[in-house]
């Protein structure tokens, strides 16, 4: 199974047919983009299921429906083992964005991590899941694919939002506080806590 989220609504690339309860099945092979975004923004829809026989050949056709933005991000834990969140557009996020020329996926979430939250002395520790999520910009839809690594710093200096790019908050957060901001935050993000 594999999830493509539009906002918090996911469509799931499965090979398993369910009865549909509070979503919609479709067969990948026979649905275009236009039909499964109207279906899913319909309020009875929680989700959009798209079948096929193959996850790898179904993950394909899906990333072919629209033009590919390539980002990389981190989730970055401190000695306390408190996780860096920005807030952005409303909603508590991790730091990410987009890949530039000539740069690896690994320098590209360094980058932008520090870019856009002020952080010093960063180390990816592990790799972590690739998430993808459609978003709209200049009225065109695309698809999202970020590489997350989980990160670590010991910075203890001033962490300063990238303005620019609309994030008004970078703090560390806890295991007390994070089930608060868990109610506020992205679903493709929540699975990579």
């Amino acid at each position: 199974m594999q999830k493509i989220f539009v906002g918090n609504k996911p469509i799931i690339l499965t090979t398993e047919v369910k009865k549909e309860i509070n979503f919609k099945n479709f067969l990948i092979d026979s649905v275009g983009i236009e039909k499964i975004l109207s279906t899913l923004k319909k309020d009875k829809f929680e989700a959009i299921h798209l079948i096929g026989s193959d996850l790898d050949r179904m993950l394909k056709i899906f990333l072919k429906f629209l033009p590919n933005v390539i980002a990389g991000g981190g989730k970055v834990l401190n000695p306390s083992g408190q996780i860096l969140f920005i807030f952005r557009n409303g909603k508590w996020d991790l730091p990410k964005g987009k890949a530039e020329t000539r740069e690896t996926i690994d320098q590209t979430a360094l980058r932008e991590v520090e870019e856009e939250t002020g952080i010093k002395g960063l180390q990816i520790t592990k790799p972590l899941e690739i998430t993808y999520h459609i978003f709209k910009r200049n009225n065109k839809y695309q698809i999202k694919k970020t590489y997350w690594f989980e990160m670590f710093s010991d910075y203890t200096g001033d962490l300063k939002p990238q303005l620019s790019e609309g994030i008004t908050k970078v703090k560390w957060i806890g295991p007390k506080k994070l089930k608060k901001v868990k109610k506020n935050i992205y679903a493709n993000i929540e699975g990579l806590l």
